[in-house]
């Protein structure tokens, strides 16, 4: 069934032309732009004097945060900038990311994993993989709050069809044997499977026991004959705020788990390195039975996908890049970012611990990690309470479902009480 934006779109194709409208394939009659989804909330809360919708993380006096690092490197030789990058990423590049990952999940010690290939960002990663292992009639595992970006990424792209489990189960953690009974339902075949932690839009990352139990079920999974590809969604990578909390991407437990299991890890610098304009992204291959030739394929199918596509990731973004990590200065000024974000996430606990009467309309989902954190609307009414923000508390912040998505990576320190003040009191004028 296609979505009544991506008919709008072909009507009109077709009322002008005809023949151009016949000349599209399937995937094109299915795609479309998301008008009414994250974007225009966004769009419709710009000028607002509490902005929690955005995505990106802002410092306290509203500016976007910038490594100085980054900033100062920005006039650069013309090789680094005006040539085009090799279409797999600037190899400097990718294994200079290599090392760092290694070092970021010590986990994978000397498994052998791919060299990652660059991307324009992580969502071009995404679909690029998605060229490779995703067709149509194709069925994606993942919890039941995801990214909207998956669905024209995968679903409305490559004609897969998303299929989601509960988050969390009764205790409030993840939901892991619901997980366990859609990788074992049905008879053996291909599975794919999403994870994405910090989660978008929750900020919920796995406990370090959850996280084991989850590469057990994978290989439980793969023990009874499954082939499992598990896309390994790490665009907020490394900002976990609690003890106890999986700090390691699940690649690092996946890479090396099974010669039926495919792990490919999708990072890059957009939120790691506050660089969301820079658009440079990885994409990462681990399985258990391999070879340099094996992934050298892997890396060679995915360059033919890029090349098809954006043809090379930008010259200059990875340019600017591979200066920043030779800088003395960039890991103090990466932990002087996340203390920022860290802050703001401890006040939000804070807050919420000082207010019991929240409870009477909105209930917290789990979060310790990421750019945002959750609000269930007990009466269901997201949508209402989010407009009423915006008319009448000068307030944006994002709905799904039930759900009011607060980003606190954009929101200043100073502002945050306010902030859930007014959704509160916007919350108890919906009936």
């Amino acid at each position: 069934m296609l979505n009544p934006l991506a008919e709008e779109l072909n009507r009109t194709i077709s009322d002008t032309n005809p023949h151009v409208f016949e000349m599209l394939s399937e995937k094109g009659k299915r795609i479309y732009f998301p008008t009414k989804g994250i974007l225009a909330q966004t769009a419709e809360a710009n000028g607002k004097a509490i902005n929690a919708t955005i995505g990106i993380a802002l410092d306290d006096n509203g500016s976007t945060m910038i490594l100085s690092s980054v900033d100062e490197h920005v006039v650069l030789k013309g090789k680094d900038v005006f040539s085009y990058a090799p279409n797999y990423g600037k190899p400097e590049l990718r294994n200079v990311w290599k090392k760092m990952l290694l070092k970021k999940n010590p986990t994978l010690k000397d498994a052998p994993i791919s060299i990652p290939v660059v991307t324009t960002a992580l969502t071009h990663g995404l679909s690029a993989a998605g060229y490779l292992f995703i067709g149509d009639g194709d069925t994606i595992i993942t919890p039941d709050f995801y990214w909207e970006n998956y669905s024209l990424v995968f679903d409305y792209a490559y004609g897969s069809k998303l299929r989601t489990f509960q988050m969390f189960n009764e205790n409030r953690g993840f939901n892991t044997d619901e997980l366990r009974r859609y990788l074992l339902d049905g008879p053996a075949g291909k599975k794919i499977v999403v994870l994405n932690f910090p989660n978008n839009p929750t900020g919920y990352t796995l406990t370090n026991e959850e996280a084991l139990i989850t590469k057990d079920i994978i290989i439980e999974s793969a023990d009874k004959g499954n082939s499992v590809i598990v896309f390994v969604d790490d665009a907020y990578f490394g900002l976990v705020f609690e003890e106890g909390v999986f700090k390691e991407s699940m690649f690092s437990l996946l890479a090396s788990a099974h010669e039926r299991v495919l792990a490919i890890k999708f990072d890059g610098a957009t939120k790691e390195d506050y660089v969301w304009g820079l658009r440079v992204g990885f994409v990462t291959f681990g399985c258990a039975k391999n070879s340099p030739g094996f992934y050298s394929a892997l890396e060679s199918k995915l360059g033919g996908s890029i090349r098809g596509s954006v043809s090379s990731a930008s010259n200059l973004g990875q340019s600017v890049l591979l200066a920043a990590y030779g800088s003395t200065t960039y890991e103090n000024e990466k932990a002087e970012k996340f203390a920022v974000l860290q802050q703001r996430y401890e006040k939000i606990k804070e807050i919420l611990n000082n207010h019991p009467e929240y409870l009477q309309t909105l209930r917290p989902l789990p979060f310790n990690s990421g750019y945002f954190m959750c609000l269930e609307v007990k009466n269901g009414k997201a949508e209402e309470i989010r407009r009423l923000l915006l008319d009448k508390y000068n307030t944006g912040v994002i709905a799904q479902g039930n759900l009011l998505r607060v980003a606190f990576s954009s929101t200043p320190i100073n502002l945050i009480e306010k902030l859930f003040d007014n959704i509160y009191n916007a919350s108890t004028e919906i009936d």
